[in-house]
């Protein structure tokens, strides 16, 4: 069934692990990958791929894969039911839910992972049937703090700068580990040529000396949390010392003579004292920053899930905003990305939409999980009731995992969609089994490059697994049995045979704008109708690429020139259909935009063409800041959860046989501080906090600051004990550890890289 086997038997996909998504060949045998490597034809990683790309039939072979629909029984086993069955119960349900308490009593988590945001985009159409707009997703548990500050900045939350760190001669790391983490293309690689380039400065801000810090220029060992502290003494010194580009700032900006008063304010060396880093060394590290011809910034969940979160992405876009390196070689740029990864929200005084026991705002069309459990569990007649939860595992990846099931235990109605079965699915009341990643057709947004920009379809190299299905049929069927469409469109799909064989008569626009004309209700349903006709026209069994033609027109028809720059011409069936042709034949991938670093002020949506520099929340919490706060003597270390190593990766992989190293996830102390405490390297710990307790190996190293220990995200997941039927959890689940309450007061980020806690030995070793 494979469309991408070439002659020699390779076949073309692409990694699911991170946001890069490298592009991959694998040869296969009896549904298992036997050989992976990178694929040099990929327009963006060109053959590059890190070590966990290499264990990717852990995922596609796990041993918790899901081949028939579930239904929770009364004392919470399950038992398997037909899939007539489960989608005519769950479509009964969500309605009279809907019917009874409206559609804000029901909301969806997930819609798509690192890598499988194609078939989760379906999940509109079941949202819209449902008469909801509550969507808890991941990224709005790490990201909005950031999306909202571009909107203040630049007009869109879906503004979302990149740099053009190729053409860069000095790069800002704050909070990122790319060793680990990657967040750009051919990362390892990239590192190795900027750390060997003495024209180049790399540097780090980090709490730990990570991998990347250890091939940098600088590495500011900021105290946690100091983060806040550390940029503003750096934005003081460079106005301070006449550092900032004055002719930038007066030409593009706005709000800058009121931030510049505020500027001049700052106590440098106390806020450096502050940060605990040498003021002499940041003050030299900002004049090279200031200096540098094309200077980036590049930050992440270091200090995207600490103390000042939002503030934190604040700052470190003043840092290039203030220095003007914005639409030039080298710095920061705006770019439009092909299918947008957030929507724009008001403000709740503007009409903006909140959720009804916590208040939290919309932020790009997302909400946060931080606040899901207490919209559930509470005594309002308006709570949420009902959730279905696509590709997610909220009852580990939420902060406060105890408070996280206890609230999922009272929803009348929890419906989960995965490949496997999840610490969630098995609190669910209906799981409905997903054909993998590797199984169908899929793709990821995340396509963050300049100036080229690059798509990646993927055809499936397996078969699907007998009892599964992808989300779209799983949406259809749901919507349909809600009375919300028709089983089937006649006239539509003989439109798009005609259509697909012929794009340059128009023959499916048409009809399609004809039927929204006649039924205007089926236009909410856009994707699940598109998937229904179109996508049974597609070749090789591409239904799920079906919403994809949308995107490619929009896209086109918005930036006809980048398309063009990227070489795709109009082959008289219009441009919109030679992007959409271009993706569906593109096996490694292929470039679909190209810009240059001037086109970025296309992207500014003010309407005055400006940025805007002072934003008033911002400017409060700047005057609001503290000195680092009086540490509770109960839990003096500070807790860095969800460290990226060599061997986690979310929770897309769920059997701790897959790592080679770091199977249970130690506790990383400093030798001194483990020295105080009694414990030595490969002991046993308790980790404690305000919310609860778990035990852990322990790891010595002086890479993290004394007063700071570590632990990696992906583990704490639950495997069978010597393959029978009872289970334990291998490894630290960290939000057993986390607190919602303490979050960011603008995008309610919690805290993880900033959790109070007591290490202590323990007394009985595992």
């Amino acid at each position: 069934m494979s469309t991408t086997a070439t002659a020699n038997g390779w076949q073309k996909t692409a990694c699911i692990l991170c946001s890069v998504n490298c592009g991959l060949e694998v040869q296969t045998e009896d549904g298992h990958f036997t050989k992976i490597k990178g694929d040099k034809a990929h327009p963006t990683s060109e053959g590059y791929q890190c070590q966990k790309a290499s264990r990717l039939d852990f995922y596609q072979n796990g041993k918790h894969r899901l081949t028939s629909p579930l239904r929770r029984r009364a004392d919470g086993t399950h038992e398997e039911i037909s899939w007539d069955v489960a989608i005519a119960e769950i479509a009964a349900k969500f309605k009279a839910i809907r019917d009874t308490h409206g559609g804000g009593a029901i909301a969806q988590f997930g819609g798509g992972g690192q890598g499988n945001h194609l078939n989760g985009m379906y999940g509109a159409s079941l949202r819209a049937a449902l008469g909801t707009r509550y969507l808890y997703t991941a990224l709005a548990q790490e990201k909005t703090g950031g999306f909202w500050v571009n909107g203040r900045l630049f007009g869109k939350q879906g503004s979302i700068p990149i740099s053009d760190h190729h053409k860069s001669d000095f790069i800002l790391a704050i909070g990122w580990n790319p060793w680990q983490s990657h967040g750009m293309a051919q990362a390892r690689t990239e590192l190795q040529k900027i750390a060997k380039d003495a024209s180049r400065t790399l540097v780090v801000i980090d709490p730990r000396r990570t991998e990347t810090a250890e091939k940098a220029d600088y590495h500011l060992q900021v105290r946690p949390g100091g983060d806040a502290h550390l940029m503003l003494a750096m934005l003081g010194y460079i106005v301070q010392e006449g550092l900032e580009n004055k002719e930038f700032l007066a030409k593009h900006c706005t709000g800058f003579e009121e931030l510049r008063a505020l500027l001049m304010e700052v106590p440098v060396d106390a806020y450096c004292k502050e940060a605990d880093v040498d003021t002499g060394l940041v003050k030299e590290v900002t004049r090279k920053f200031a200096g540098a011809k094309g200077a980036a910034v590049h930050t992440d969940l270091g200090i995207e899930h600490t103390i000042h979160s939002t503030l934190n992405q604040y700052l470190a876009r003043l840092l290039w905003l203030v220095t003007g390196n914005f639409a030039r070689p080298g710095g920061q740029v705006l770019f439009p990305p092909f299918v947008p990864l957030v929507g724009n929200s008001k403000e709740p005084q503007d009409g903006g939409l909140t959720t009804k026991a916590m208040g939290a705002k919309e932020i790009g069309k997302l909400f946060p999980p931080n606040v899901l459990a207490g919209e559930i569990d509470n005594e309002r007649p308006d709570r949420l009731r009902a959730l279905f939860v696509d590709s997610g595992n909220p009852v580990m990846t939420a902060a406060d995992g105890r408070a996280t099931r206890a609230a999922f235990e009272k929803l009348e109605l929890l419906v989960v969609i995965d490949v496997a079965m999840t610490e969630t699915a098995r609190m669910a009341h209906y799981v409905l089994p997903a054909s993998s990643q590797y199984e169908k057709w899929e793709c990821t947004f995340f396509n963050f490059y300049f100036p080229e920009n690059a798509f990646h379809l993927r055809a499936p190299i397996f078969a699907p697994l007998e009892g599964t299905l992808p989300e779209p049929e799983m949406y259809r069927r749901i919507v349909v049995a809600m009375g919300e469409l028709p089983g089937s469109f006649p006239e539509l799909e003989e439109a798009a045979r005609q259509h697909v064989a012929d794009p340059s008569k128009g023959i499916f626009p048409m009809a399609l704008m004809k039927a929204f004309h006649e039924h205007p209700e089926w236009s909410k349903q856009l994707p699940v109708v598109l998937y229904s006709t179109l996508g049974k026209a597609l070749p090789d069994g591409a239904g799920s690429a079906a919403i994809l033609w949308g995107a490619a027109q929009r896209f086109a028809e918005q930036y006809p020139d980048a398309v063009r720059g990227a070489g795709i011409e109009d082959d008289g069936a219009g441009l919109g259909e030679a992007v959409f042709k271009k993706i569906l034949t593109s096996r490694s991938g292929m470039v679909f935009s190209k810009l240059s670093v001037a086109d970025s002020w296309r992207f500014v949506s003010h309407a005055d063409g400006r940025i805007h520099l002072a934003i008033p929340e911002m400017i409060e919490e700047i005057h609001e800041l503290e000195a680092e706060e009086e540490r509770d003597p109960a839990y003096p270390f500070i807790l860095s959860a969800g460290e990226r190593r060599d061997y986690n990766a979310n929770q897309i992989y769920r059997t701790a046989d897959w790592r080679k190293k770091d199977r249970e996830g130690a506790l990383k102390v400093h030798p001194a501080d483990a020295a105080a405490l009694g414990l030595e390297d490969g002991a046993r710990a308790v980790v404690r906090s305000t919310k609860g307790a778990i035990e852990v190996g322990v790891m010595l190293t002086d890479e993290v600051r004394r007063g700071l220990v570590t632990l990696p995200h992906g583990y704490g997941m639950l495997e069978p004990v010597n393959g029978g039927s009872e289970m334990r959890a291998v490894g630290p689940d960290v939000n057993l550890l986390s607190s919602s309450e303490r979050c960011d007061r603008v995008a309610k980020t919690p805290f993880h890289k900033y959790i109070p806690v007591a290490v202590a030995r323990a007394l009985i070793s595992a």
